[in-house]
């Protein structure tokens, strides 16, 4: 049976990306979170092939506690880090920007090398994919440490595939980038473009999995935004009066 590790699976999209691969029936899941009866809520779905931990990622015994639920899942073939945080914050409140940085760069790194261990020191073929941001794509000054932190989490991912063929370990990498999705992060009864719901999300993020992406912008409509965003000139970005964004 094949073994997938999601961190994040409490709510939103990590937590039907969890339905998802439960209902598989194929697959043992290990789940982690910083809520764990949210995560006790999923393990009555199919006690039998579900093990939960509680993991903040931020904290300094991530990684520990991060290896003792793939060991109590029987091992891993698939990571997924769903783990990250965003705000908007024109006033750069800097608790509010050291709070992105520490889950969104800190905890993502922390998780991302201990997967990349295990799959290296143990040999085996591996699948590592998180979830970032389409706001990785410029630098958004309503959210600078969120729009940034996911720039870093795409790079992060280039260069762990690099190392990964450097050093001859059997590793896919996936980077998920969705934009609106209904999610408690975007429950402040704005009106979003294209707003996803997580179990669509969710559904498009496993198909990915299953063919392999390299790279999935989730949907079709983003995919289109982020091509028109990629073509505006730096002089006029900085000029366009982006006053309400806040992407997932």
């Amino acid at each position: 049976m094949k073994k997938i590790i999601i961190v994040g699976a409490s709510s939103g999209i990590g937590r039907c990306v969890a339905q998802e691969y439960i209902s598989d029936g194929d697959w043992m899941v290990g789940i982690a979170a910083r809520r764990i009866d949210r995560l006790e809520e999923l393990k009555t779905l199919a006690p039998e092939r579900i093990k939960t931990m509680a993991i903040d990622v931020t904290s300094d015994n991530a990684e520990t506690l991060l290896l003792k639920l793939i060991a109590e899942t029987g091992g891993m073939d698939l990571f997924l880090l769903v783990s990250g945080v965003g705000h908007q914050n024109p006033t750069l409140d800097s608790d509010v920007e050291n709070a992105t940085i520490a889950t969104n760069v800190k905890g993502f790194t922390a998780m991302i090398d201990a997967a990349y261990r295990y799959f290296r020191e143990n040999g085996r073929k591996g699948h590592i994919t998180a979830i970032t941001s389409i706001a990785g794509t410029r630098g958004l000054g309503v959210a600078a440490s969120y729009s940034a932190s996911k720039r870093y989490q795409w790079c992060y991912l280039d260069a762990i595939e690099q190392l990964a063929r450097m050093q001859k370990v059997k590793l896919t990498i996936t980077d998920l980038r969705p934009g609106f999705v209904k999610t408690d992060l975007l429950d402040d009864g704005k009106n979003y473009p294209a707003m996803l719901t997580p179990q669509y999300t969710a559904r498009a993020i496993k198909k990915a999995l299953e063919k392999r992406k390299r790279v999935k912008i989730i949907n079709s409509a983003y995919a289109i935004l982020v091509f028109f965003w990629k073509l505006i000139p730096r002089f006029l970005w900085k000029r366009m009066p982006i006053k309400k964004l806040n992407i997932k």
